[in-house]
This record gives C-alpha cells, structure tokens and sequence, in this order.
C-alpha cells in the first residue's frame, strides 16, 4: 500500500486502487472508504469500530496519548474553571460560547419551561417499586416526546434554542422524580430561580418540612461535574443517539436511545462500579495492600475500578479537575463512612506505588465521581442516571450536527458467516 500526499493507492485484482484520505484541523487523518465496495466489492470489518470514524465532527476532540480534551476548541480545564453548565451546554449545542445577553436569553427561556405536563406522573407512578433508575428514565424520555410530538426543524434558529432549553429544563426533573419515588418521597418541582447544579440539588433533596438551604462546595461540585461529563466524542451513547437520529426519528427519541446505551455496564456504570469495588474491599476487612497486589497480579481476574482509561493513556484530564473538588466535598461534610475513607487510602497508596505510576494507571474521573456522589448521598443505582443528565448537551449537539450536516441512514455492513444456501427438508423428515 502506498500512501500520497491526498490518497493511498493499493493493489487487488490487479489494478490500482485509489483511496481519498481526509485530515481533521487536529492532523488526524482517515482513509475515505465510501467508494471501496462499489469499486472493489470489499468492505471493511471493525468489530466495535475501535478504529472506524464513523462521521466528522466539529464538537469534542480527544488526545488520549497528551490526556487532552477540548469542546469546540476549549480546554476542559478552562471550562470547568470559568464557565458554569449552562454556558458550556450552550457552547456545544450551537457552536460559540454565548454573549452574556445570549446566555441571559437562554437561561430565560430554561426557566419557562421548568414544569412538566403532569401525565408524565402517572407513567411514573406505573413502574415496580424495584425498577432500574435507568430503565425509568429511558422510557420517561421516551414518552415525553408524546407530550411535545412537534417536530424540529434544525434549520430554524428559534426552535432549535427553545427545544435545548426545555430538555436541558425538564431532564432535572425526571431524574429527581425517579430518585424520590425510589426513596418513596414527595415530588419535587423545579426552582426557576436556582443556577442549573443548584436546581438539580434542590430538586433531589430539598423535604417539605424544612427549609433547603443551598450550599456552594456542593453545587460546584456538582457543576464541574456536569461540565466534565457533557460530552466526550464517538462513544457508545453517543454514536447510539446519531445512529437513530440518521433515521430522522425525533430528539428525544434518539436521547432515549443514548439513555438505554448508557444502562448498559461497559460505557455508563464505572462509577457505580468504583462504590462496588469499595464495598467488596470493606466487607472482606478493608486490606488495601491486598488489592492492589491482586490488580498487580495478571492471573487475578481483579480489576482495580475507576484507575486507568481505555482512551487516556497518560492521565484523564477530568480526573485532575475533579479530584479538588472530591476533597472540598468530604471536607465539608465531614462524612464518617469507611466506604470514602477505604477510597482515599486506595488512592494515596496507588499513586505512591511505583508499578500504578509507571504504567501511568492513575485514578480516572469515574473514581472521583463515585466518591462525590457517595458522599452527596445519591445511591449507587442513581449514579448512570447523573452520568445521563450531564451528557445530555452532548447529546443534543451531536444529534444536531448529524441532522445539519444530513448525515445519510446508518447501514453497517457485516460478513456474512453463516450457512450457504440450504434445501428445506420437510417437517416429517426432520
């Protein structure tokens, strides 16, 4: 195979093939392969597409080698230090961070649309005690679109802003709703005067018999939070929201999607894993030595959770950010649980251990993560369901840019591996 300045050229059945190659603003660069079947009746197979672009996008760049990670151009060190949710929400739905009467604009209209059409309480009311917090909301989001069934033109400026602001309103909602009934508490409803982390807060603890007091180590925290969680390029839910959306089916629709992607234990649950993994150290009596020789040991099936990433090959830059605040929030809470306190001497052993820190394996944001939502109080069970509503601008930019950009249906190929062509044999013969 022979790479060019614009293409590469192989050989197959004896001729000359030619392929375009495209390089993104990063030099990041790709073999257009659109044209190799109907040339060559060849296709490519990428079980998982670990190495396949399935689009071109304009949203999220990652360098997992340098741990960097940017939205529209920004770093995320820089977003989480100067920006609140809203703001970086904005940013990557529609491409610029905003004027400040832009973002008075927008927080506006987040603020009318605070309230959600009731008959969504009796969908809820319609699940088992027992249900996955995640089952819930993916098929509140689902039904919700039954309760707006207009559909978005993505070409109408307007439209496109009021639809953001009222899923970026009602998702905090849902997700109290879900946490309360699980508790068995009273529904709360929004608090339109509230920043953004400050209204999810409230509306997932404030009781009826006392007065919610706001606290700003915690509504930070959970605002960086968001911020880190709100969009991180082709992942599993990500890609699961642009592939339903190619069909043209509605936004909330494809949110649903990416909600039921997230569910599953491989893309959304690292955090909840992390808690897991801090239960299973306490109750077989809190050695930490003990586990961190068992993830040394490549015959120990043993994984220690929420250290190393599969795309952050040197450090998660998350993880930097976050780490702070996980500090700040048990400092002020001063919680007594041998749980955070099994998680703070892992990570203080981990990163003084020659093998962790020669293998670059540090603590990912998922570890700090579930340390935060621990000590906030959120079950485990809720922990994919925070994951969701701060990944819910992602979701909506990639949706959209995949409708403006027409993106054709998503229609994978396969190799086939099944039977050749077979003779039915009659039942009587079977």
């Amino acid at each position: 195979m022979n790479e060019m300045r614009d293409h590469i050229e192989f050989e197959y059945g004896g001729e000359n093939i030619a392929l375009p190659l495209t390089t993104g603003t990063e030099d990041e660069t790709a073999i257009e392969i659109g044209t190799l079947r109907n040339t060559t009746g060849l296709v490519t197979l990428d079980i998982g597409y670990k190495n396949t672009a399935s689009t071109t996008s304009a949203i999220t760049f990652i360098d997992g080698d340098k741990g960097i990670l940017r939205y529209r151009g920004y770093s995320i060190e820089t977003l989480a230090e100067k920006a609140r949710f809203l703001e970086v929400a904005y940013l990557l739905i529609f491409g610029e961070l905003p004027t400040a009467d832009q973002l008075l604009k927008f927080e506006q209209l987040y603020r009318q649309y605070t309230l959600l059409d009731e008959g969504l309480k009796k969908l809820l009311d319609a699940f088992p005690s027992a249900a996955h917090p995640m089952d819930m909301l993916s098929a509140l989001t689902a039904a919700w679109a039954a309760f707006d069934p207009q559909p978005l033109d993505v070409a109408d400026a307007e439209q496109l802003c009021r639809s953001a602001a009222k899923i970026l309103a009602g998702f905090p909602i849902l997700t109290s709703w879900i946490y309360r009934k699980k508790c068995g508490l009273p529904l709360n409803y929004a608090d339109a005067e509230l920043h953004y982390a400050a209204n999810v807060m409230q509306l997932m603890f404030r009781v009826p018999t006392a007065r919610y007091e706001r606290d700003p180590v915690l509504t930070a925290a959970l605002d960086k939070l968001l911020i880190l969680h709100a969009d991180h390029e082709q992942n599993c839910s990500t890609t699961a929201v642009r592939v339903v959306g190619s069909s043209r089916a509605g936004l909330l629709a494809s949110i649903s999607a990416g909600v039921s992607a997230l569910l599953g234990p491989l893309h959304g649950g690292a955090n909840q894993f992390v808690v897991e993994m801090l239960q299973a150290i306490k109750a077989d009596g809190g050695d930490i030595e003990k586990y961190l020789d068992k993830a040394k040991d490549k015959a120990d099936p043993f994984r220690l959770m929420g250290f190393g990433h599969r795309v952050y090959k040197n450090f998660d830059p998350r993880a930097k950010i976050i780490k702070g605040y996980a500090d700040d929030v048990l400092e002020k809470l001063g919680v007594d649980d041998p749980i955070l306190d099994i998680a703070k001497k892992l990570e203080s052993a981990a990163l003084a251990d020659d093998y962790f820190v020669s293998r670059k394996i540090f603590p990912n944001v998922d570890f700090y993560s579930g340390i935060i939502y621990r000590a906030l109080g959120i079950p485990v069970e809720m922990f994919t369901v925070m994951f969701a509503l701060g990944r819910l601008p992602g979701w909506i930019a990639q949706w959209l840019e995949m409708r403006k950009d027409e993106q054709p249906v998503s229609r994978p190929r396969q190799v086939y591996t099944g039977h050749t062509q077979r003779d039915f044999v009659p039942l009587d013969q079977r």
